[in-house]
């Protein structure tokens, strides 16, 4: 039954058998959980289609053209693009199976916890994906010995865990510099102590900007087709290279129109935990608010569905 329960079959969250081992034979099913599993799975959907697929629709216009012939703005516009693309890919995919979970009475465990808010890339990796962390962290990392043989062996094992989460993504070299990019700046972290949590508001808006830099250059290499597109337009972005201006040229709004503006507000405000207590509100008023937005985003996200074509999740390809 496990190998077979659907909200986790396809492409994950990966959940491990002994996460939901007591829930197959002690499960409830009642109406409240119910409730919560379809309101989950429609902001789920509602990240996927009305934030992911709009702002993803941004991203391919930029990457689908030669990396020197667009301007720097444009360049660091797609890479913000395809960053809550890929956020609201990942998490609309893993709030839908979670939601589906709840409706036939599992309680998954939460796969992404606001990533975008961290202070470091060690942070960061502690709250992306969250079950592919696990995974690699009981697999792989504790197995190499974790961090009990010393520190020159912890950074070796974190540079193996590193490496192998950029080929568990794809056989290509753009991966594997992601993925490596990754682990350079945790074992940076590591050896400075710069991942250590601190009270100082300046640090941490410094740390805050530091982590944004670092991880929106990281998808520029994720979605780059290869390293030499990649290296060309992160070069573009710095302006570091010499724009060709082809024969059609395209300026901003070509790219992002006023429902791209709104999008990219919402993905902002969406990315930090401005709204994470919605689902637990126990006044009647307000319960009945968040009831008819859902229900208007739900309404909205089906007729995006129908009106377009075949767009399948980002996460199936990993």
């Amino acid at each position: 039954m496990f190998i077979c329960l659907f909200p986790q079959l396809v492409a994950g969250p990966i959940i491990k058998y002994h996460d939901v081992e007591d829930q197959i034979d002690n499960r409830e099913v009642n109406f409240e959980k119910v409730v919560l599993g379809v309101k989950r799975f429609i902001i789920g959907l509602s990240k996927k289609v009305l934030i992911a697929n709009t702002l993803g629709a941004v991203a391919d216009k930029i990457f689908v053209q030669p990396a020197d012939s667009f301007s720097p703005l444009i360049a660091w516009l797609g890479a913000l693009c395809y960053s809550f693309q890929l956020f609201f890919d990942f998490s609309g995919y893993s709030d839908m199976a979670i939601g589906l979970g709840l409706i036939f009475g599992f309680n998954f465990l939460e796969n992404f916890n606001y990533p975008y808010i961290s202070k470091s890339i060690t942070e960061f990796w502690r709250r992306w994906h969250i079950s592919l962390s696990t995974w690699f962290k009981q697999y792989v990392y504790i197995p190499l010995g974790g961090n009990r043989n010393g520190k020159n062996r912890t950074y070796i094992n974190l540079f193996i865990v590193f490496l192998l989460t950029g080929i568990w993504h794809g056989a290509s070299w753009n991966f594997v510099f992601w993925g490596l990019w990754n682990g350079f700046f945790i074992i940076i972290e590591k050896m400075t102590g710069w991942h250590k949590e601190t009270d100082n508001k300046f640090i941490n808006i410094l740390k805050h900007l530091y982590t944004i830099f670092i991880f929106v250059l990281g998808w520029v290499m994720f979605r780059s087709d290869n390293m030499t597109y990649a290296w060309t337009y992160l070069k573009n972005m710095f302006g570091c290279i010499d724009i060709k201006v082809p024969a059609i040229s395209y300026a901003l709004p070509y790219y992002i129109d006023t429902f791209e503006v709104i999008a990219l507000i919402a993905a902002v405000l969406c990315s930090v935990p401005l709204f994470n207590k919605m689902l637990q509100i126990e006044n009647k008023f307000g319960r009945a608010i968040i009831n008819l937005w859902l229900l208007i985003l739900f309404v909205i996200s089906s007729a995006s569905i129908a009106a377009s074509t075949y767009n399948p999740f980002i996460y199936f390809r990993f």
